[in-house]
């Protein structure tokens, strides 16, 4: 992977898009295979905007890895391979329709271009923090997959919401939670620099997907026993908006900044 930026607050890089609600489609040109395709933000689905026109056909024609959710928040999603899974509140899985929209989600091509040592067996904040020691630049955005036997893994995955729609540390306070125990799998999603927060969850944020696709959630803790783990650098975080929103490239503010933090890692 190559060193990093010249300037942290330039690091990364963003493109935006407005989404063309009448097909679904964005403009003509693709997102490059390097980068990462991202419907809206984490800011509006934080916010309280649960429902998205963008259908899931066209999210897969952008990557075969990465994480998001679906209209009312009705359960998660997680790509592993080029197959997308719908990650359902009582734990299940079944494979996403096509046709289903969603409000936020992000995707690339994953290679795996770089391993990380991580000295097993260990705890979600060793495998972290061995990530973290190992990266060229923590201003760059990653994709990163962790595969193995989990001895613990903690999901949550949140419930389908009612209109009028609560905001997302709202919803998530009703999460439904699951423990799995020594369960092979598959922990993915990115992390992304603190420069980004409010476009996309700053630091890590995780989906898991076992190796029966018959179990998995939004990650919240785990134990790995044994495994491996590779990264992926992406060049640029592309975002398509709906038509008539606009985009806020400055910083999270606090509120929103922790709403977000509880909402993704509450117990």
């Amino acid at each position: 992977m190559s060193g990093g930026p010249e300037n942290s607050q330039t690091c990364w890089h963003l493109a935006v898009a407005l989404a063309e609600h009448a097909t679904g489609k964005v403009p003509a040109d693709e997102t490059p295979a390097r980068d990462v395709f991202q419907v809206s933000t984490i800011s509006d689905l934080a916010g309280g905007v649960l429902d998205g026109d963008t259908p899931y056909a066209e999210i897969m024609r952008h990557g075969d890895f990465g994480l998001g959710t679906f209209n009312a928040l009705d359960g998660e999603m997680a790509a592993l391979d080029g197959r997308y899974f719908h990650l359902h509140a009582d734990g299940g899985i079944t494979d996403v329709d096509p046709a289903d929209l969603t409000p936020f989600a992000a995707v690339t091509f994953f290679r795996g271009d770089a391993r990380v040592h991580v000295d097993l067996p260990a705890t979600r904040d060793r495998v972290l923090a061995a990530i973290d020691a190992t990266l060229p630049s923590e201003e760059q955005l990653y994709a990163v997959r962790i595969d193995g036997l989990f001895t613990m893994i903690l999901t949550r995955t949140a419930a389908r919401q009612s209109k009028p729609y609560p905001r997302l540390v709202d919803a998530t306070r009703s999460q439904v939670q699951h423990t799995f125990i020594d369960v092979r799998g598959t922990v993915l999603g990115f992390r992304a620099p603190q420069s980004a927060g409010g476009l996309t969850v700053a630091g890590y944020h995780l989906h898991f997907v076992d190796d029966q696709r018959t179990l998995g959630g939004h990650v919240l803790d785990f134990e790995l026993a044994t495994g491996a783990v590779a990264l992926d650098q992406d060049a640029d975080l592309h975002i398509q908006l709906p038509a008539g929103r606009l985009l806020d490239t400055g910083p999270a503010r606090d509120d929103i900044a922790g709403e977000i933090e509880r909402a993704e890692n509450s117990r």
